[in-house]
Protein backbone atom coordinates (compact mmCIF):
# COMPACT_ATOMS: atom_id res chain seq x y z
CA UNK A 1 0.00 0.00 0.00
CA UNK A 2 2.68 2.34 1.24
CA UNK A 3 4.62 1.71 -2.93
CA UNK A 4 1.00 2.41 -4.44
CA UNK A 5 0.83 5.52 -2.68
CA UNK A 6 4.61 6.63 -3.27
CA UNK A 7 4.17 6.21 -7.12
CA UNK A 8 0.75 8.10 -6.98
CA UNK A 9 2.30 10.79 -5.43
CA UNK A 10 5.20 10.92 -8.13
CA UNK A 11 2.78 10.01 -10.83
CA UNK A 12 0.84 13.38 -9.34
CA UNK A 13 3.78 15.23 -9.20
CA UNK A 14 5.10 14.51 -12.66
CA UNK A 15 1.82 15.19 -14.58
CA UNK A 16 1.94 18.75 -12.05
CA UNK A 17 5.15 19.63 -14.07
CA UNK A 18 4.60 18.21 -17.22
CA UNK A 19 1.42 20.68 -18.36
CA UNK A 20 1.43 24.27 -17.58
CA UNK A 21 -1.64 25.37 -15.04
CA UNK A 22 -2.59 27.55 -17.50
CA UNK A 23 -2.02 25.71 -20.60
CA UNK A 24 -5.17 25.32 -21.53
CA UNK A 25 -6.44 28.68 -20.50
CA UNK A 26 -7.27 30.83 -23.34
CA UNK A 27 -6.27 34.30 -23.85
CA UNK A 28 -9.11 36.18 -22.91
CA UNK A 29 -10.59 38.30 -26.23
CA UNK A 30 -9.51 42.49 -26.42
CA UNK A 31 -12.09 44.41 -24.80
CA UNK A 32 -13.32 45.89 -27.52
CA UNK A 33 -13.88 50.11 -27.76
CA UNK A 34 -11.83 53.29 -27.39
CA UNK A 35 -11.79 55.40 -24.43
CA UNK A 36 -11.56 59.16 -25.63
CA UNK A 37 -10.81 61.97 -22.94
CA UNK A 38 -10.52 65.80 -23.26
CA UNK A 39 -9.08 67.49 -20.76
CA UNK A 40 -7.92 71.19 -20.18
CA UNK A 41 -5.27 73.03 -18.64
CA UNK A 42 -3.85 71.52 -14.91
CA UNK A 43 -6.46 68.93 -15.16
CA UNK A 44 -9.17 71.73 -14.45
CA UNK A 45 -11.43 69.88 -16.31
CA UNK A 46 -12.30 66.99 -17.97
CA UNK A 47 -14.86 64.74 -20.73
CA UNK A 48 -14.11 61.15 -21.28
CA UNK A 49 -16.29 58.47 -23.16
CA UNK A 50 -16.52 55.07 -25.06
CA UNK A 51 -16.59 54.82 -28.31
CA UNK A 52 -17.12 51.37 -30.18
CA UNK A 53 -16.72 50.40 -33.46
CA UNK A 54 -17.05 46.88 -34.12
CA UNK A 55 -19.88 46.34 -36.59
CA UNK A 56 -21.65 49.51 -36.62
CA UNK A 57 -20.98 52.49 -34.42
CA UNK A 58 -22.46 52.97 -31.00
CA UNK A 59 -21.45 54.37 -27.33
CA UNK A 60 -21.95 57.85 -26.42
CA UNK A 61 -20.38 59.71 -29.14
CA UNK A 62 -22.28 62.40 -31.01
CA UNK A 63 -20.65 61.75 -34.30
CA UNK A 64 -19.62 58.01 -33.70
CA UNK A 65 -20.02 57.15 -37.14
CA UNK A 66 -17.81 59.39 -38.36
CA UNK A 67 -15.20 59.38 -36.02
CA UNK A 68 -15.07 55.09 -36.75
CA UNK A 69 -14.94 55.94 -40.50
CA UNK A 70 -12.20 58.48 -39.24
CA UNK A 71 -9.92 55.99 -37.15
CA UNK A 72 -10.56 53.50 -39.71
CA UNK A 73 -8.79 55.87 -42.79
CA UNK A 74 -5.60 55.75 -40.38
CA UNK A 75 -5.85 52.09 -39.29
CA UNK A 76 -5.85 53.55 -36.24
CA UNK A 77 -2.61 55.68 -36.28
CA UNK A 78 -4.39 59.00 -34.50
CA UNK A 79 -0.97 60.10 -35.36
CA UNK A 80 -1.83 60.33 -38.93
CA UNK A 81 -5.27 62.17 -38.71
CA UNK A 82 -5.80 64.91 -41.57
CA UNK A 83 -6.74 67.57 -39.88
CA UNK A 84 -7.82 70.68 -41.03
CA UNK A 85 -6.20 74.21 -41.84
CA UNK A 86 -7.06 75.98 -38.32
CA UNK A 87 -7.86 79.19 -38.31
CA UNK A 88 -7.01 80.18 -34.56
CA UNK A 89 -5.84 82.40 -31.96
CA UNK A 90 -2.12 81.85 -30.65
CA UNK A 91 -4.06 81.52 -26.80
CA UNK A 92 -2.28 79.42 -24.55
CA UNK A 93 -4.68 77.68 -22.87
CA UNK A 94 -3.36 73.82 -23.32
CA UNK A 95 -6.04 71.06 -23.98
CA UNK A 96 -4.71 67.04 -23.83
CA UNK A 97 -6.44 64.23 -25.89
CA UNK A 98 -5.79 60.39 -25.00
CA UNK A 99 -7.36 57.62 -26.74
CA UNK A 100 -6.65 54.25 -25.23
CA UNK A 101 -8.39 50.48 -25.60
CA UNK A 102 -8.91 48.42 -29.31
CA UNK A 103 -10.19 49.39 -32.23
CA UNK A 104 -11.22 46.39 -34.56
CA UNK A 105 -8.42 44.40 -32.80
CA UNK A 106 -5.72 47.20 -32.68
CA UNK A 107 -4.83 48.38 -29.34
CA UNK A 108 -4.64 51.69 -28.97
CA UNK A 109 -2.71 53.76 -27.06
CA UNK A 110 -2.12 57.77 -27.54
CA UNK A 111 -2.33 61.22 -26.13
CA UNK A 112 -1.27 64.34 -27.53
CA UNK A 113 -1.20 68.23 -26.13
CA UNK A 114 -2.75 71.07 -28.24
CA UNK A 115 -2.11 74.52 -27.07
CA UNK A 116 -5.56 75.42 -27.07
CA UNK A 117 -8.65 73.90 -27.89
CA UNK A 118 -9.13 75.31 -31.82
CA UNK A 119 -5.94 73.76 -32.68
CA UNK A 120 -6.95 70.35 -31.07
CA UNK A 121 -10.49 70.66 -33.03
CA UNK A 122 -8.53 70.88 -36.57
CA UNK A 123 -6.18 68.09 -35.63
CA UNK A 124 -8.40 65.32 -34.20
CA UNK A 125 -12.25 66.21 -35.48
CA UNK A 126 -14.59 63.99 -35.24
CA UNK A 127 -12.48 61.55 -33.08
CA UNK A 128 -12.55 64.29 -30.12
CA UNK A 129 -15.76 66.24 -31.27
CA UNK A 130 -17.56 65.37 -27.96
Amino acid sequence: MRLHAAALVTLAAALATAVPAHADDPEPPPRPGVFLTVSGSDNTWIRGLKLMCSHEASGHHPHAAEACAAIDAVDGDLDRLPGKAPLCTKEYDPVTVTAAGTHRGQDISWHRTFANDCLRHAATDPVFDF
